[in-house]
């Protein structure tokens, strides 16, 4: 797979490990040291995935990935040092699809890069007829092919971890999915997340799919389970 990753990293030693590690597995890759190193750096050329400590000087991590998110969509994987569960549920919050937590092994960083690009750069709808391309449940519509999600005439502001938990909910409408079967499908593999981990992007998918009327939900949580997209809880 031929993609392009960016990673943002001060730390010169761990970005020049980083960048080893990414072209030994055949990706295009480059560093930067800083948020705003890294924001003229894709104003200036397309990246499919970034790599992004979130202790970054000047403009922290956080900071940078709000920034990156108010214009690109392409998948985050947030580096930190810090072990409290809130800073990574911050870092979700802000946009990240994945984090690893420093001191990490290097054969789990390639293979949250790998799964983070299969999802950004594979995923496609189910092989069915035609019609399959998009979903349709009231006024909310999946758009699978454009990876866009409607709420009547309002496009949501999705990530792209976002995306693919509607879309594979919707694929799977008004059946209950287990956290287990969702952690499958979208990370492909055997994740560390707690539970408030799931809980976040699932509260903003929730939220986003309300609308600012919160007329209808179409997201809902049972208990003890997991998940349901439907009408009907």
């Amino acid at each position: 797979m031929n993609a392009s990753v960016l990673v943002i990293e001060d730390d010169r030693f761990l970005q020049e490990n980083l960048l080893k590690l990414l072209r030994a597995e055949g990706y295009t890759a480059a560093g930067v040291a800083s948020g705003e190193e890294a924001l003229e750096c894709l104003e200036q050329s397309a990246h499919d995935l970034l790599v992004l400590d979130l202790g970054l000087p000047g403009m922290d991590g956080l900071t940078t990935c709000r920034r990156i998110r108010a214009k690109w969509q392409m998948p985050v994987l947030m580096l930190t040092a810090r072990t409290d569960a809130m800073d990574k549920v911050m870092g979700l919050e802000t946009g990240a699809d994945d984090y690893l937590t420093k001191p990490f092994d290097a054969m789990e960083f390639v293979a949250r890069v790998r799964a983070q690009l299969r999802r950004a750069l594979d995923y496609r709808p189910a092989k069915e007829s035609p019609a399959a391309a998009q979903f349709v449940l009231g006024d909310l519509t999946v758009d699978f092919e454009k990876r866009q999600v409607w709420l009547g005439a309002m496009l949501l502001d999705l990530t792209s971890k976002e995306f693919e938990i509607i879309a594979y909910l919707a694929k799977n409408c008004d059946r209950a999915i287990s956290r287990d079967q969702i952690f499958e499908q979208i990370w492909g593999y055997d994740m560390d997340f707690n539970t408030n981990s799931l809980d976040v992007y699932m509260y903003r998918i929730r939220r986003k799919l309300q609308g600012p009327s919160r007329s209808r939900q179409y997201l809902h949580t049972l208990r003890g389970y997991g998940y349901k997209l439907g009408l009907n809880p």
